[in-house]
């Protein structure tokens, strides 16, 4: 296929005839900061970027402006990156990206070079991660310039949607922390709904549930297009066409994540990492699913290179519940926040999807705003 008109041929793809290929060190200065990790301060007034996507804090600045940050080794490299417009200090193995030039916008630099820098460091190792960034991995690596008031215009597109995933970030994690909150009032008595105000009748584990011994499946028999679950002690590891149980399960980690607790709503194939228990009723399998998991479960497994959650143990731990009827309704109320996290979550990901394909397509001037 050729070249549509109005586009070229580059050493980085096909991009406009207006747009230019410069190499990063042209356009701005590069350095590393002076500071160790143990300089943070939990406190601190200023950004201080490490090795991670975590921004610590620091009492002091050694630049002030407009800079990209990213990692020059450790396990993020390649991985790391941040954009700040004011006060902060780096590690010593961090490299600050500033005092850009007239040609170049810095938000739309720190998006180009976030989206191209990993690609661009693979070259240079046969090995699938990379264990440092050399200054002429950044300095020669080539940027594509649109127009400045291009490059703008990208910005504000992708910086708007940068705005709204940070925002369903945030949202998520309240929803969590609400949830949280709730599970630990409502599945303990500490806040009893209206109408109820029965004593709760504590029991054995054991005394209310079997927990089943998850069987082993062959590799070959999980398969993309299977539409029955298969649970390992981390949650869903696969898709299969058969299952071990045919109503609604809770699954509990044996070996491994020891004490993990995952919900099936209806049939499943729990594997031999795992116990499980069938119910009845659906409304009944999330109360307990909630409840066991602010019973403590992982905090009895064994101690050992493979941690494993012994039966016996399990059976032993003591569980306080109310009546079906209040059982019920806490399961709905908790059901209600999963389902609004869970939607919130789709969500996010929707965006996260759509934000690479403007990427795709902006940075590449497929999509010309201007």
């Amino acid at each position: 296929m050729g070249i549509r008109p109005g586009y070229k041929q580059t050493e980085i793809g096909v991009i406009p005839e207006d747009w230019k290929i410069d190499y990063i060190g042209n356009h701005c200065s590069i350095t590393t900061g002076k500071r160790n990790t143990q300089d943070s301060e939990v406190n601190g007034v200023y950004p201080f970027f490490v090795r991670s996507q975590v921004v610590e804090h620091i009492n002091s600045y050694s630049f002030d402006g407009e800079a990209v940050l990213t990692a020059g080794d450790g396990v993020g490299t390649g991985k790391v990156f941040h954009y700040i417009n004011g006060r902060f200090d780096l590690h010593q193995r961090v490299y600050c990206l500033r005092d850009f030039s007239n040609a170049v916008d810095g938000y739309y630099f720190f998006l180009f070079f976030k989206h191209r820098f990993f690609a661009r460091i693979q070259q240079f190792t046969a090995k699938t991660s990379v264990d440092s960034v050399r200054l002429e991995m950044i300095s020669k690596m080539p940027i594509a310039l649109p127009p400045r008031d291009e490059q703008i215009a990208i910005s504000k597109a992708l910086s708007g949607i940068d705005s709204l995933i940070t925002s369903l970030e945030k949202l998520i994690e309240k929803k969590k922390l609400i949830k949280q909150g709730v599970m630990q009032e409502l599945l303990t008595g500490k806040r009893r709904l209206p109408g109820f105000s029965g004593e709760w009748e504590t029991k054995r584990l054991g005394d209310l549930f079997s927990l089943q011994y998850g069987k082993p499946m062959k590799e070959s028999d999980r398969v993309e297009s299977g539409v029955i679950p298969v649970y390992g002690s981390n949650g869903v590891v696969g898709y299969t066409f058969t299952e071990l149980t045919s109503c609604p399960t809770i699954i509990v980690g044996r070996k491994g994540a020891a004490g993990s607790v995952h919900h099936s709503p209806t049939g499943c194939w729990p594997i031999d990492t795992t116990f499980y228990i069938e119910f009845d009723d659906y409304t009944e399998s999330l109360f307990y699913y909630y409840l066991l998991q602010c019973a403590g479960l992982d905090r009895i497994k064994s101690d050992s290179a493979v941690p494993g959650l012994n039966r016996a143990d399990a059976y032993a731990l003591m569980i306080t519940v109310p009546s079906k009827e209040e059982r019920i309704q806490i399961a709905e109320i908790l059901l209600s926040i999963d389902q609004e996290i869970t939607y919130l979550t789709n969500s996010l990901d929707k965006h996260k999807l759509l934000k690479q394909a403007m990427m795709q397509e902006l940075l590449t001037g497929r999509i010309r705003l201007i």
